[in-house]
């Protein structure tokens, strides 16, 4: 069993920048693929962004490529989101999310993912 504690997330302001933290129980933790996912009220949960277990390669959703970095730290059992630039489109609440198989490759769809964190609300104000 995985757990994942999210943290970080608050109210910004347009332009400003928050970093998110997701901690990570479980002795495998450094064979996960770890992703970010974010979910809008009234809308559905959108991948965001994703690292593999060795963390050699990453994948962002479009809206966010160039603003926001994800990285881990494998010996901390800790995954990052670090959120530039922001803007009130990405309001949202943020979720860590862990797929279990060890891949090379970091993969979007939400039922990949076998455990899931609680969230954390950011909110940016324009």
């Amino acid at each position: 069993q995985v757990q994942l504690v999210e943290s970080g997330g608050g109210l910004v302001q347009a332009g400003d920048s928050l970093r998110l933290s997701c901690a990570a129980s479980g002795r495998t933790f450094s064979s996960y693929v770890m992703g970010w996912f974010r979910q809008a009220r009234g809308k559905e949960r959108e991948f965001v962004a994703g690292i593999n277990w060795g963390g050699s390669a990453t994948r962002y959703e479009d809206s966010v490529k160039g603003r926001f970095t994800i990285s881990r730290d494998n010996a901390k059992s800790m995954v990052y989101l670090q959120m530039n630039s922001l803007k009130s489109e990405d309001t949202a609440v943020y979720y860590c999310a862990a797929d279990q198989r060890r891949l090379p490759i970091v993969t979007t769809a939400s039922g990949s993912y076998d455990y899931w964190g609680q969230g954390t609300q950011v909110t940016v104000s324009s």
